[in-house]
């Protein structure tokens, strides 16, 4: 049976048997930088298939390789190549599909480092964005000019979880002439496939859920063989942000048992959003798994699931939360998120005094996560009664 024909538990945790590995479960691991040849001959045939063959690690390792044909089967995508981080596949990702003098619409609720790379770094190069509400479509289609050619979608988006209609931004994409790139690393393709509804190009941060165990940064990028191979052979080999045979080892490690822990994850994510929604001093959350989100229908129709990074609002003040967040026990405070660990951040809401409480869903019990909670709240009417 071909690897695409398996559902993604089976592709996840099954290999064939491989004689040339000596029935090794585990795929080796190949630390070293460079291949050799018997004679020149195959040299120089390695050379003119440069994406194809293994000649230097900076272009492919067996280790890697492994980890990219996993990532582009679930994906459902022709091809996949990995970076040393979820930026340097972005980035790379954005500059193979443009040039100087060309612009860019991207949604304003983009990854924060995504969104200085797009306004700050690519402007020395003639390159501007326009960063609009991806939730309107209108607005998407209002700030498209006569040069644009990349539309950048994260959907769901990291802190507030808006969603963008990624058919309805391909087709407007394809009418203009652009291509479309979707940061997936919320939904993974366990939960979404943006491959499958005309996107062109899907990235990942690999150091989220993907590997699952908070010991890898990673980055990787799926589309169609032609896209790929022009990345390879540009952006990928140019730049050189190559991700290493060792952490690609532990990235096939960890998506052993992506499918299940997503599972968990998104049963965990449930019981916590419903029981935010019962706190009184709570005005909105922010999971577009609820029935009550203004989301939920598009979410439903794209996506077969949810994970658990979402957030909550609140109108109280901004250093009364800050007080409940640092009484939280089962929550770290920490940036990222995707590993086993239940993880707290705080933010301002569009830069306003508005507090908002990003909380990311580990592994924990459930009911442990509510009651670690419910001691933080408790923080929250004492700082009340004293005020």
């Amino acid at each position: 049976m071909a690897i695409n024909n398996f559902s993604d538990h089976t592709l996840l945790t099954h290999d064939q048997h491989d004689d040339k590995h000596q029935g090794a479960v585990t795929h080796p691991i190949y630390q070293n930088s460079l291949f050799t040849f018997d004679t020149v001959e195959d040299y120089e045939k390695a050379r003119e298939t440069l994406v194809d063959s293994y000649l230097y690690t900076r272009g492919n390792n067996p280790t890697v390789k492994i980890l990219e044909e996993r990532i582009a089967a679930l994906e459902k995508g022709e091809q996949a190549r990995c970076f040393a981080s979820g930026m340097a596949a972005i980035s790379s990702a954005i500059l193979s599909t443009v040039q100087s003098g060309d612009h860019i619409i991207c949604v304003d609720q983009a990854y924060g480092p995504t969104r200085e790379f797009l306004s700050e770094y690519l402007t020395k190069f003639n390159i501007h964005t326009s960063f609009v509400d991806g939730s309107s479509i209108e607005e998407i289609k209002d700030a498209a000019q006569h040069n644009t050619k990349l539309i950048y979608l994260e959907s769901p988006t990291s802190l507030l979880f808006e969603l963008q209609d990624l058919t309805a931004c391909v087709s407007f994409a394809k009418e203009i002439g652009a291509k479309t790139i979707i940061d997936n690393s919320w939904a993974t393709p366990i939960f979404q496939k943006p491959l499958l509804m005309g996107v062109d190009l899907v990235v990942h941060s690999l150091t989220k859920y993907m590997s699952g165990h908070s010991d890898v940064v990673a980055g990787v990028i799926v589309g169609s063989k032609e896209l790929i191979y022009s990345i390879n052979k540009n952006e990928h080999l140019l730049l050189g942000g190559i991700l290493s045979p060792q952490n690609a080892s532990l990235i096939l490690r960890g998506m052993r048992t992506l499918a299940i822990r997503m599972e968990q994850h998104q049963k965990s994510a449930f019981e916590i959003a419903n029981f935010l929604e019962e706190q009184p001093f709570i005005t909105k959350v922010n999971f577009p798994g609820l029935p009550s989100n203004p989301f939920h229908s598009l979410a439903k129709k794209q996506m077969s699931g949810f994970g658990s990074l979402l957030s909550f609002e609140t109108a109280l003040p901004y250093e009364v939360v800050r007080e409940m967040v640092n009484s939280l026990r089962l929550f770290r405070i920490g940036v990222s998120w995707g590993g086993y660990e239940s993880l707290a951040t705080l933010h301002r809401k569009n830069d306003s005094n508005t507090p908002v409480v990003r909380l990311y869903i580990g592994l924990e019990n459930p009911e442990e996560i509510k009651a670690d909670l419910t001691a933080a709240f408790q923080v929250l009417v004492q700082e009340q009664s004293l005020g």
